[in-house]
């Protein structure tokens, strides 16, 4: 009866079925008393699963609102405790300095202050959420993990569909898939979204965008257009909402269910004492709070910090403050940035540099207060954590680079030092390689370097010609067209473009093509001209770029792209978005994400064209905002464009608009356990046929094996080339 009367009540507050909405959640029922979210979450399920979509848009939003409400309630009793906190030791017995203070006084002092907080705190909440509303209201870590991924965005997409309410709907979507950017379904609804002529442009945004974020982005586009003035207020907002963010994150530390979520990652419960348990709790509290750091510089959907989060955005605050004349405030915030870095020495030209052009001394200029602030607390956590690292033996995970190292002890340095270098090349950039070997390289394959890095406008990115004859081309072509006829599209669900849905796409792998020689439905020659050929660019690769670490095949992909006809004219779109091949790439902010769903292992990409006979389809370089061209390469059959894969070489392809694109794509990487075994699997499979005929033949003279474990790929390779009189390639052995 209660939750009918909720449902009741609840769709009463729903707006009339033809009552216009803004494209955004607007709070129900503001300044309500909050209810529990769990049981609120489950009705509202429970609604979306019974088709009865408008009670569960009431219930998922109410939901939100009371989850949202309680995290306030929390922060704002916290804030308002913590300001009693210094009161409460200064009214305490004996808490005067006079000497001779009794023993254990201390003990007396810590309880009486926790004990007035704890009633200020129960007091607090009491008033804001009824007798009993912490324990009434409280929250499970599964509510807590589901609101961090936004799924009630996921349910009220699709609810607000079926109430027609487009325009609500694809806002819904849209912050859905902000925080989910790999949910697959997700990706296509929100292409569906962006083709319905109902649904303004406007509607897709984040409505759960962090006020910080927002102020952030805005303010780096304005100082991107030159207009340093209009982007001082957005950038100075993105500051004290970033410090404002983290209070917020800070305040959630001290409850019970933060409490309850260590406990059970830790597997550990209440069995020490009284101050070891004390202890425990307080080291959970400080571990907490360092976290928010990484929370708050942590982009939705994604997975890892933007470093230095807060001192780059004082770099650019200074800097900003500079190109308006503002040196006093100029001052401040390069001030601000040396209580991180001390001895940075851009910054420290800068202060001098802005001293000079004042004239005078000025004794009351300081690094702002807030920063200072903020240092000095972070400072007085982490060493208590370093503390209870070196004699309890906790963890800690330092989220800032800035840290002195003396307030690390010398025990845990060198554990540290070895733990940052224990994977080098996951964090380290690849050292300067020198190129010795390559014009040898390239003078035995008879390929030529037609375009290098400084002719193409950026680094560590090369164009070479020669690498396949007409010949070859004309083979790999043929096994294309074979292996589209048989139907082989590497997974790709019918015959428009994963990209574009003005362009065919067929796409065929190596396993593939060696299975379908097998079958005979394309010639064993074009699967083994396509093996070789992906080791050759392989090699060819390595020698250029990274002569002194190996390279190794990742994935090799034949892909043609065919436009359809009729379907060109006011072509708007490209063929290929602009990305970057191992890294998510943020034009707005010009960042690259090395982290999921980009194929993060890959090191070096290459495109091998193999035909000219088509119009569009060229090859383009970017800015990081993806839309300043900074070289451009027309395909033509044997031309290798081979770059390094991260954010450094943002790359797109224009739009076929006539004909038949075809290129072998490939992927290096420097780590072995992310070769392509597809690759070895496609070269046993296209050697079966000759070794079983060789077999045959010396069956008569040959023991049968007692053993019965087959022979090592590598030695059986081996053993068909001595018999058949042959010299491996040259490209072989390079």
């Amino acid at each position: 009866m209660l939750r009918l009367l909720r449902l009741l009540l609840l769709l009463l507050l729903l707006p009339p079925p033809g009552s216009p909405e803004p494209p955004g959640l607007a709070t129900l029922s503001p300044g309500a008393p909050p209810q529990a979210p769990d049981l609120l979450y489950a009705d509202g399920l429970r609604a979306y699963s019974a088709g009865a979509w408008a009670p569960a848009v009431a219930l998922l939003r109410e939901a939100m609102r009371s989850y949202a409400e309680l995290g306030r309630t929390r922060q704002d009793c916290g804030e308002r405790c913590a300001a009693e906190l210094g009161a409460a030791l200064r009214d305490a017995p004996g808490s005067d300095s006079r000497p001779g203070p009794a023993p254990r006084a201390w003990e007396r002092l810590l309880l009486r202050a926790a004990l007035r907080r704890a009633e200020c705190l129960s007091q607090c909440v009491a008033q804001r959420l009824g007798p009993g509303g912490a324990a009434r209201l409280r929250v499970g870590s599964a509510l807590r993990d589901a609101f961090r991924r936004r799924e009630p965005y996921n349910y009220l997409q699709r609810a607000y569909y079926q109430l027609k309410k487009l325009d609500l709907a694809a806002a819904a979507a849209h912050t859905f898939f902000v925080a989910n950017p790999t949910h697959l379904q997700m990706r296509e609804d929100m292409a569906k979204y962006r083709r319905m002529s109902r649904v303004r442009q406007q509607s897709f945004r984040d409505l759960e965008t962090p006020p910080h974020w927002a102020a952030y982005d805005s303010g780096l586009e304005l100082l991107g257009r030159q207009e340093a003035e209009l982007a001082l207020p957005r950038l100075e907002e993105a500051l004290q909402e970033s410090l404002a963010q983290m209070e917020r994150c800070r305040a959630g530390c001290e409850g019970p269910e933060e409490h309850q979520r260590d406990e059970e990652e830790e597997g550990t419960g209440s069995q020490a004492g009284l101050y070891e348990a004390i202890a425990g709790h307080w080291i959970q509290v400080l571990q907490c709070r360092q976290r928010c750091v990484g929370d708050t510089a942590t982009r939705p959907g994604r997975s890892f910090p933007v470093p230095d989060f807060l001192p780059s955005q004082l770099r650019r605050l200074h800097e900003a403050h500079a190109q308006v004349g503002n040196l006093s405030q100029a001052m401040e915030n390069v001030l601000s940035v040396l209580l991180f870095y001390p001895e940075d020495e851009a910054a420290k030209e800068a202060l001098k540099r802005y001293q000079a052009q004042l004239g005078e001394p000025r004794p009351g200029l300081g690094p702002r207060e807030d920063i200072r602030r903020f240092v000095l607390r972070s400072l007085g956590e982490k060493r208590q954590l370093y503390y209870a690292m070196e004699h309890l033996g906790t963890s800690f995970k330092d989220p800032d680079l800035w840290t002195p190292a003396a307030f690390i002890p010398e025990t845990l340095r060198e554990k540290l030092r070895e733990d940052q270098e224990h994977r080098p090349w996951d964090h380290e950039p690849p050292q300067p390689k020198t190129l010795t070997n390559w014009k040898d390289v390239l003078l035995m394959e008879g390929v030529t370097l037609t375009q290098d890095a400084r002719q193409l406008n950026g680094s560590e990115r090369a164009v070479l010609d020669g690498l396949l004859t007409t010949a070859e081309c004309g083979v790999l072509l043929q096994l294309a067209k074979d292996a589209a006829e048989a139907g082989a599209r590497s997974g790709y669900r019918g015959r428009r473009s994963p990209h574009s849905p003005h362009e065919r796409f067929e796409g065929l792998t190596v396993l593939k093509a060696a299975q379908l020689a097998r079958a005979g439905a394309v010639g064993t020659q074009g699967a083994k001209l396509l093996l070789e050929v992906s080791e050759r660019v392989r090699t060819l690769t390595q020698a250029y770029f990274s002569p002194e670490r190996p390279l190794h095949l990742s994935f090799t992909h034949l892909v043609c792209r065919t436009a359809i006809e009729g379907e060109q004219e006011q072509r708007m779109d490209l063929s290929h978005p602009v990305h970057a091949d191992n890294c998510v790439l943020d034009p707005d902010t010009g960042e690259c994400w090395r982290e999921p769903p980009a194929y993060t292992y890959r090191d070096y990409s290459g495109v091998l064209y193999l035909n000219d006979d088509f119009q569009g389809g060229d090859l383009f370089f970017t800015e990081p905002n993806a839309l300043t061209v900074r070289a451009q390469v027309r395909p033509r059959c044997g031309r290798l464009v081979a770059f390094s894969s991260g954010g450094e070489n943002p790359h797109g392809v224009w739009a076929v608009t006539r004909g038949r694109r075809c290129a072998l794509a490939l992927w290096h990487t420097w780590a072995p356990e992310h070769r392509e075994q597809e690759w070895t699997e496609a070269k046993e499979l296209l050697q079966e046929p000759e070794e079983e005929e060789e077999e045959e033949e010396e069956e008569e003279e040959e023991m049968p094996s007692k053993d019965p474990s087959p022979e090592p790929p590598s030695r059986r390779l081996q053993r068909v080339q001595d018999k058949a009189g042959k010299l491996p390639r040259v490209r072989e052995e390079l």
